[in-house]
Formats: C-alpha cells, sequence, structure tokens
C-alpha cells in the first residue's frame, strides 16, 4: 500500500470540473471521480457548505482528503465529497454567501481561494487495502455505514448500476421491497441487504461478490435475483403484516425457494400463530412455517413465580427421578428447570398447569428427544 500527502491547488480540482446529476461528478482535468453515479449519501445544509468557503477565504487549514488512485492512473474521491462539491459548486456559480457569488469577487478574491492548497493523502494498493485503509480514516466525523464504505472501494459501471436500481430516492427497490426492508435508500441499506443476501446464496462475503463484479457492465443479476426474492416472498405470504418488513427473505429463498408450499394453507396458519400469545417474537413465524424450528418464535418462557409455585406443588422432588427409583429425588429450585408437560408444538400453554419441575438432567434428556 503506498501512500502520499501532497498539496494540490484548488484551481486545479475545479479544472475540468463537470456535474452531470445522477451520472456523476468530475474534476481535476476530468481526472478525478468526485461523485461516483448515483451516490448522494451525504448533503452538506447551507451552513456547512458556507463554513467551508469562509474557511477557505481565510486561508485557515481545511481537514485533510483523501484521494485513491486507480489502475489507469485516474483518481476517485474517498472522503472530503461534500467539501469539495462544496467549493466547486461555488466556483461554478452555484449559490452565493452573503448575496455574493464566485464572480461578484475582486480577483484578489478569486486568487485566495483558487490558490488556497488542499492537503491531500493519495492511496494506492489492492481492494482490500484500500478499504481496511478507508475504514481507518472513517473514525472521525460523520461515520459512514460498511456498504458506504466498500462503495468508496469497488466503484465502477456495476456499482453504478446497482445504485441505479437501489440506492437512488424512490428506486425501483424502494418501491417493491419498503415494506419488507428496513433503512435507508440514500444510506445504502437496500444495496446491502440484495448483496448480503445474493452473496449467501454463493456463498460469498459482500466484498468477494462485488470483487468479482466490479468491472461487470451491468447489475441486472443482482436485480433480477432480487426481484425473485420479493415475489417468492408476496406469492407464499400473500397477506401482508407489518411483522413481514425487516425478515431475512433472501436468506429464506436461498434455502426454501424450491421446497413446495401452499399459500392458502400458510396464510392460515399465519393467523393462527399470531394470535397465540405465547409467542413472544411473531415476525419469526415466518422462518418457523418454512423450517419447523420453534427457536424462531421464542415460545414464552415460564416466570419465575411460576417456577416457584410448581416447585413448592411438587415439594422439590423430581417426578422422571421417581419414576427410575433413584436414589436422589429432591432437589433445590436452582437445581431444577421449568418444563412444558404437553409441549407447545402439540398445543400445550406455558401455564402453571402445563409445567412440571424437572432436575437439569432429565429437562435436558427430554429436550433431545
Amino acid at each position: 500500500m503506498q501512500i502520499k500527502l501532497t498539496e494540490i491547488p484548488i484551481r486545479e480540482v475545479f479544472n475540468g470540473y463537470f456535474d452531470s446529476q445522477e451520472n456523476g461528478v468530475v474534476g481535476y482535468g476530468g481526472r478525478l471521480n468526485i461523485r461516483p453515479a448515483f451516490q448522494r449519501e451525504f448533503v452538506y445544509k447551507d451552513e456547512q457548505r458556507n463554513a467551508v468557503i469562509d474557511t477557505v477565504m481565510k486561508e485557515f487549514p481545511l481537514n485533510v482528503m483523501y484521494w485513491s488512485e486507480t489502475d489507469d492512473g485516474n483518481y476517485e474521491l474517498l472522503d472530503g465529497q461534500q467539501r469539495t462539491l462544496s467549493i466547486c459548486q461555488y466556483i461554478n456559480g452555484d449559490f452565493s454567501i452573503n448575496s455574493r457569488a464566485f464572480h461578484n469577487l475582486t480577483e484578489t478574491e478569486k486568487n485566495v481561494i483558487l490558490d488556497y492548497k488542499l492537503m491531500i493523502y493519495i492511496c494506492k494498493g489492492n481492494d482490500k487495502e484500500k478499504l481496511d485503509w478507508f475504514k481507518i480514516i472513517n473514525i472521525a466525523g460523520v461515520q459512514l455505514k460498511e456498504q458506504e464504505l466498500r462503495n468508496a472501494v469497488y466503484t465502477g459501471k456495476w456499482l453504478s448500476d446497482a445504485k441505479r436500481y437501489f440506492s437512488k430516492n424512490g428506486c425501483v427497490a424502494y418501491q417493491i421491497a419498503n415494506k419488507y426492508i428496513n433503512g435507508e435508500v440514500n444510506r445504502q441499506d437496500y444495496l446491502e441487504t440484495a448483496l448480503t443476501w445474493i452473496s449467501a446464496k454463493e456463498n460469498l462475503k459482500i466484498e468477494d461478490y462485488m470483487s468479482t463484479h466490479q468491472h461487470d457492465e451491468s447489475a441486472s443479476p443482482l436485480w433480477l435475483y432480487f426481484q425473485s426474492v420479493i415475489s417468492w416472498v408476496q406469492t407464499i405470504f400473500p397477506d401482508y403484516r407489518k411483522e413481514m418488513k425487516g425478515v431475512k427473505w433472501g436468506l429464506l429463498y436461498n434455502e426454501y425457494s424450491q421446497k413446495q408450499f401452499v399459500p392458502q394453507v400458510l396464510s392460515e396458519k399465519v393467523s393462527l400463530l399470531m394470535r397465540d400469545d405465547d409467542i413472544t417474537k411473531r415476525s419469526g413465524i415466518y422462518e418457523y412455517l418454512l423450517s419447523g424450528n420453534e427457536k424462531f418464535l421464542n415460545i414464552r418462557a415460564f416466570t419465575d413465580n411460576e417456577k416457584r409455585q410448581v416447585y413448592e406443588r411438587q415439594g422439590g422432588v423430581c417426578p422422571h427421578c421417581v419414576k427410575e427409583g433413584r436414589e436422589k429425588t429432591h432437589y433445590e429450585l436452582e437445581e431444577m428447570e421449568a418444563d412444558h408437560i404437553t409441549p407447545w408444538r402439540d398445543g400445550g400453554k406455558t401455564t402453571v398447569d402445563n409445567c412440571q419441575m424437572l432436575c437439569k438432567e432429565h429437562n435436558r434428556l427430554k429436550g433431545y428427544k
């Protein structure tokens, strides 16, 4: 990993500045990718933007910025995007401060801005080195999320196309899946979710998937996969409930989409389980119905008061130890565990009448059966 500190005058950074809106922003004679296509994670408020210009005009130091050198000798802006945009937009005449735009300044004032030298660290290395480094420099200031950090490294046509689907306000991914996914599109939560799901399907980490596809022309395979997940969910669970939001649907799709389910039967079971007071995690109902594993439901446990009542009722005796004729049948409360006499899956409720206290050994043995 090569890292060097350099000073670059603002006039050189502004040279060739061009904002093509959603298609990205470039500068530095077209060699600096200031903002990749569809990336609008942070936008300064007016007072923050104006403070940058005021700092430059007073020739006070700005925080150091970070660029990454690409294989073709060009650069990508890793950190300092909003400061760079604020400066370029002001010089470009996009806004004014105290009723004075850049063209209203004297030549001396203009040159103060244009000759101001930005302190920039330029790094060159492989993807992993750049990602690790960017995580370190991201310690201070507004914290970027993991996916935003990845986006700073794996730039290219594939990422730009992926952001078109997953990262733009009102994007198509939001339109079809906002009822099922938590997070914000412009903070890359939707993109990260889609990548998490498809990466798991291919037994990869997100970074590995992005590295593999970084130079692809299109992200359509990711988009088609995502659509398949949402369509599958809507098909097998046609009755939407708020508990469906945030379920890891892609992971369930990867594992169960090839199995046959009857939507009407599933809907009836969902309705029945939603009314079960013993289920404390209703969002887990969907994974339970697909997998059959009760752990996703967080079945209500017996309270300490209920355990004490049953313990006193049994006189501290484990009925299984008595049945086996063991020498020790009596235990202290802390040596015993509560157990459903009739299991929940067979209709047993978490009530005192359906509770028995067993020694830890027998309770564990029963759990294995």
